[in-house]
C-alpha cells in the first residue's frame, strides 16, 4: 500500500499483508488501517500474481470494491489497485473497475 499526501507525493510504503501458498487472506479493514495510521491523504494498492499473468481475478475486484466502499467512508480516497507481474501490470482504475 502506498500512502499518499495532499501534494500528491508518497508518505510511505507499507505492507499491508502476505500471501503464502493458498493465496492472500487479507480484510479490507488491513491496508485502511494503516492508511489512517500513516496520516494518508489518499492511497494506492499494489500486489503482485506469481502466476505471471496480471489480470485481476474476481477476488482482487470484490476486495477492491470494498476497500473502496471503506476508503469513501473514512474519506481517504483510493486512487488505484495494481496488479503486478512478471507479463506487466493491470491498473484497475485503467480499466475502468475504479472510478476516475
Amino acid at each position: 500500500m502506498l500512502a499518499i499526501d495532499g501534494r500528491n507525493h508518497m508518505r510511505g510504503a507499507r505492507r499491508a499483508a502476505a500471501g503464502g501458498l493458498h493465496g492472500l487472506h487479507v480484510k479490507a479493514r488491513d491496508p485502511l488501517r494503516i492508511a489512517l495510521r500513516e496520516g494518508a491523504s489518499a492511497f494506492v494498492l499494489v500486489h503482485n500474481h506469481p502466476s505471471g499473468d496480471p489480470t485481476p481475478s474476481g477476488d482482487d475486484i470484490e476486495f477492491t470494491r470494498a476497500i473502496l466502499a471503506g476508503a469513501e467512508a473514512i474519506g481517504t480516497p483510493l486512487i488505484d489497485h495494481v496488479v503486478v507481474a512478471r507479463d506487466g501490470y493491470v491498473s484497475m482504475l485503467e480499466r475502468g473497475i475504479l472510478p476516475m
